[in-house]
């Protein structure tokens, strides 16, 4: 069975072979690469080739994460046209994870931990981010919630 984020993949790489679009049809080869290689780890470790969405959007994160880091290079290197070209791929990449909760989601789901722990000080910043982080996978960034919760338990 394949993944609908997998299928959503072969879609757009279809549609962007269709209609001329070279930097779309780039990085949806790459993703698609990329999850080819992590269906072949699948078959390897016992799990019979089969890879989630959370698995692809672990990929994808793997590839914002490097092309924010070729992005800062290049803008130190003050390369336009590779800042340009970053940044097109880096929208694109980001077009397929799911929305991203707000600071102010962040925070009320925080203070929600925070007095479900009844939690007071800052040594109990752990113990909040161990609850926390499962709930809000994928939906927020682990630095915002990270410094969210160092903010509530000061």
């Amino acid at each position: 069975m394949d993944s609908t984020l997998k299928q959503r993949l072969q879609d757009d790489l279809k549609e962007s072979m269709r209609s001329g679009d070279g930097r779309r049809k780039t990085v949806v080869r790459l993703l698609m690469a990329g999850i080819r290689n992590a269906e072949v780890d699948a078959r390897t470790d016992g799990r019979g080739g089969v890879i989630s969405d959370d698995d692809i959007l672990a990929l994808i994160r793997r590839e914002i994460k490097q092309h924010e880091e070729s992005l800062v290079e290049a803008m130190n290197a003050s390369r336009e046209d590779l800042v340009r070209e970053q940044s097109g791929e880096l929208d694109i990449l980001r077009s397929y994870l799911p929305a991203q909760m707000s600071r102010e989601q962040v925070v009320e789901q925080a203070r929600q931990v925070i007095g479900e722990l009844k939690a007071t000080s800052p040594r109990q910043h752990g113990e909040v981010m161990k609850v926390l982080l499962p709930r809000l996978k994928g939906k927020a960034d682990g630095r915002l919630i990270n410094e969210v919760v160092r903010e509530l338990l000061k």
